[in-house]
Parts: C-alpha cells; sequence; structure tokens
C-alpha cells in the first residue's frame, strides 16, 4: 500500500509539473494573439489594395495574353503549405499536412519549421516573416509559372475567422482568373493593360503569400491557446482525481495500521 501511495504522491508531482509548463505556455500565446492580429490585419489590407488593381487589369482583353492569366504544364501543381514554427497546438499543424496531400503535385514550398522537417527544404520561420522572404518565393514561383512549369500555383494555410473557428484552406494565385471589374475611365495604364499587369505579379504573390503566413501564424497561436487552456483543465481534473485517490488510499493504510496494532494488542 506504501508503495501505491508513493507512486501517486509522485504522479500528482509530475502533473502539477506540467501544469505550470502548460500555464506558461498559454500566457505566451495570449501575449502574441494582439500583436499577431494587428499584423495580420495590415497583411490583409496591403494584400487587398494590390489584389484590387489586378482584378483591374485582369478585366482587359489585351491581359488574356498574357503568360500569368493561362496554365501551364498540364498536371503540375506547386503548393506553398505554411504551417506553425512549433507544435501543441492542437490538430494546426496535422490539418495543413492533411490538405496538402490531397492534391497531385510535383513541388512543396514549406513555410514553418514543422512544414520544413515535413516536407523538407530550407528552414523558413513562420514567426517574424517578412515582406523581402515573401518576394524572394514570389519571385522563384512566378518565373516558374511564365516558363510553363506549372499549371497551377497554390497556398495551402489556415484562415482565420473568429477566435473560435480557423479552417485549412487551399488559395489558388495562379494562373489569374478572368474578371468582370471594368477599368476606371479616368485611370490610363501605359504603356498598356498586360505590361503593367507582368510588371505587378510578382508584388501581387508577394503580398499573398505574406497576408497568408500571417494569418497563418495568428491562427497558430490562437489553437496553441486554446490547447494549453484545456491541457490546463484537464491536469486540473487529473489532480483532483489523483489527490482523491491519494487520499483513499492513505485512509486506508492509516485504518489498515491501526487494525494491526489493536489485533497485536490482543485488545
Amino acid at each position: 500500500m506504501g508503495v501505491d501511495i508513493k507512486s501517486l504522491k509522485n504522479r500528482i508531482k509530475s502533473i502539477n509539473s506540467t501544469l505550470h509548463l502548460t500555464k506558461a505556455m498559454g500566457l505566451v500565446a495570449s501575449a502574441k494573439i494582439r500583436g499577431a492580429t494587428m499584423s495580420m490585419q495590415k497583411g490583409r489590407e496591403y494584400s487587398k489594395s494590390i489584389e484590387t488593381t489586378v482584378e483591374m487589369l485582369c478585366s482587359s482583353k489585351v491581359c488574356e495574353r498574357s503568360p500569368y492569366m493561362n496554365k501551364g504544364k498540364q498536371g503540375e501543381i506547386c503548393l506553398v503549405s505554411i504551417a506553425g514554427d512549433r507544435g501543441l497546438a492542437g490538430g494546426f499543424n496535422t490539418n495543413v499536412f492533411k490538405l496538402t496531400k490531397t492534391v497531385p503535385f510535383t513541388e512543396v514550398i514549406p513555410i514553418g519549421k514543422r512544414a520544413c522537417e515535413k516536407f523538407g527544404g530550407d528552414l523558413i520561420k513562420a514567426e517574424g516573416f517578412e515582406y523581402l522572404k515573401s518576394m524572394e518565393i514570389a519571385k522563384k514561383l512566378c518565373g516558374a509559372f511564365k516558363e510553363g512549369e506549372y499549371e497551377k500555383v497554390g497556398i495551402v494555410y489556415t484562415k482565420y475567422k473568429s477566435m473560435m473557428v480557423q479552417e485549412p484552406e487551399i488559395l489558388w494565385i495562379l494562373p489569374l482568373e478572368k474578371t468582370e471589374v471594368k477599368s476606371k475611365s479616368d485611370i490610363i495604364f501605359e504603356p498598356d493593360e498586360k505590361s503593367i499587369l507582368e510588371s505587378v505579379v510578382e508584388e501581387y504573390v508577394a503580398s499573398k503569400i505574406l497576408e497568408t503566413v500571417r494569418e497563418s501564424f495568428t491562427c497558430e497561436v490562437v489553437a496553441r491557446r486554446f490547447a494549453m487552456d484545456n491541457a490546463e483543465k484537464n491536469a486540473g481534473e487529473m489532480i483532483d482525481n489523483l489527490t482523491l485517490e491519494y487520499n483513499r488510499a492513505r485512509q486506508g493504510a492509516i485504518t489498515q495500521e491501526i487494525t494491526e496494532i489493536v489485533a497485536g494488542s490482543g485488545i
């Protein structure tokens, strides 16, 4: 019985230590949420402003001859897969990996430490991801697509809908699609819409990469916050149950000792 009591005591101590760790990780995630959300909003605004211009250009018939509006090699797909830098965020990373694998592709460009570990390639962290890195990736993608190496180029990321809802999605960025948006009469494109479109495509792709990385990072810290909250709740319940079991075992041991003493005294 003494061994059982000692084992329970050590188990309670171990879970208590883990509880302190999950609380600390939850606090760190909470501290990052505000900054990540503000960065995400700025990324969305920047991307939307460029997207508006691209949509206007894509409505022009002249732009239909652009290589960026025509599919390349049939069946060849490239995906930018964005996951997190760390684990302990529920199913955040796993959901991105599963969605990435549902698409037949020939190349994956991973962003986030976990994605780089999963798919290989140079380490590119999601936290602290900046515009220059997104432009570097955009130039590579646009160059390959322009040469006809890919039929489509997409981004697998986690879309932030609310604090309670984040869902993995695929955003197809190339080829560009023809739109029905009509150019404003007071805007004149020089030398022509096609030339302007081809000069701004890299900026457009870079803005989409930057936007989705920042959005995914926000989802990661939110997911980790909820995962740590759940872990803290589960740890508390386990400690309560083990403490109850420990007290019962201790009381049983005390009762047995009293019984043995009384029996041995001949009373």
